[in-house]
């Protein structure tokens, strides 16, 4: 089967943003490659090893892939494409060269040759990422090990952003805490939640194919009975303006009666019907975490402190390094105070607390 691979050469800043317009231009897989120089900084607390060279890419700089399916009209999709890859810039986000090329591949260059490249990896003092189709064994009780088959169109979890947030979980959690997954994706944070010791997590995403992905790695750690995926946001799930946070007792009306909107409409369609058992969740709930862009994370900070309990954490992740500030404030400005701010090499992490 032939697919047609679309390169954009553009930043490690901008590599989110430009993935999703690949997609929304109708991409079914997107490859992210990074700067492999052997100047770049690596983290090796927890033993990770890195193979030398990685690759000739300039430092902060990437190439991303996107594979459309050979009916698509090509001439036209790069021409849609690139003027909305410059409209980056007026957004504050840099694409750098956004040099944007195109070549007709057979599937089997790019279906699973990347799989090669994605092997075991300790992100925290306790937890492991393992694709399914590798053999590893824990080097002792406390190591958990989350499974993982992204597919084509998700991360495997190894990505910087995804490890502070691990990190940052695995400091927060006691044990029986209820959290809230913002953005689930692949569903790797939702089911690292649970293995360090959370009740229940609630992973929602607007993307039904996230929906599907998360679900099924949900399967793979089996743990239907602890994380419950939903298609829907945030302000979904607390019904809009009509969820108030009262003094007496921060009443939930909405979160009581089931999804508003979007999440409403999944309940009916899947048989689950309209109640709060269908969440898994008691809002509000001890800890919610979100790695998302940070110009989306700082849309709904007021949701999320709506959702917490008094005393309540949040991990935010997602956050490129000149957009720290951006999102501090954000934080602040909701009533957050800032506990911990973590960064491994152009990304961050700010964990929050609801005073």
């Amino acid at each position: 089967m032939l697919w047609h691979e679309v390169t954009v050469h553009t930043t490690e800043e901008a590599q989110e943003m430009i993935s999703n317009l690949l997609y929304e231009a109708g991409a079914g897989g997107v490859s992210i490659e990074e700067s492999g120089s052997l100047n770049k900084q690596r983290d090796t607390r927890y033993g990770e090893l890195y193979d030398e060279p990685l690759n000739d890419i300039p430092e902060g700089e990437a190439v991303i892939k996107g594979y459309f399916a050979e009916a698509m009209p090509m001439d036209e999709v790069v021409q849609e494409l690139a003027p909305r890859v410059e409209e980056l810039r007026t957004f504050g986000i840099d694409p750098g060269k956004a040099l944007i090329s195109w070549k007709t591949v057979d599937e089997d260059e790019w279906a699973h040759a990347w799989k090669q490249y994605f092997k075991p990896l300790r992100v925290s003092q306790r937890l492991t990422i393992k694709p399914t189709w590798e053999e590893y064994t824990p080097a002792s009780s406390e190591e958990k090990i989350i499974e993982i088959d992204p597919g084509m169109a998700f991360g495997t979890g190894t990505h910087p952003t995804t490890a502070l947030c691990l990190r940052a979980l695995e400091k927060q959690i006691a044990g029986g805490e209820e959290v809230i997954d913002v953005g689930t994706g692949s569903g790797i944070l939702a089911v690292g939640a649970v293995l360090l010791g959370a009740k229940s997590v609630l992973a929602l995403d607007l993307d039904p194919v996230a929906v599907e992905s998360a679900r099924e790695n949900v399967a793979l750690n089996r743990m239907e009975g602890s994380v419950i995926v939903k298609e829907s946001d945030l302000l979904s799930l607390l019904g809009g303006e009509g969820a108030q946070d009262t003094a007496a007792g921060e009443m939930w009306p909405a979160a009581r009666a089931g999804f508003a909107g979007a999440g409403a409409d999944e309940s009916a369609e899947d048989g689950e019907g309209n109640d709060a058992s269908a969440l898994g969740v008691t809002l509000p709930v001890k800890l919610v975490v979100a790695n998302i862009l940070a110009e989306i994370l700082v849309l709904f900070t007021d949701d999320v402190f709506r959702a917490l309990q008094s005393g309540g954490i949040y991990i935010t992740s997602g956050i490129y390094k000149d957009k720290e500030e951006l999102v501090a404030s954000a934080l602040r400005a909701s009533g957050f105070e800032i506990m911990e701010i973590s960064r491994e090499e152009d990304w961050v992490a700010i964990t929050a607390g609801k005073r």
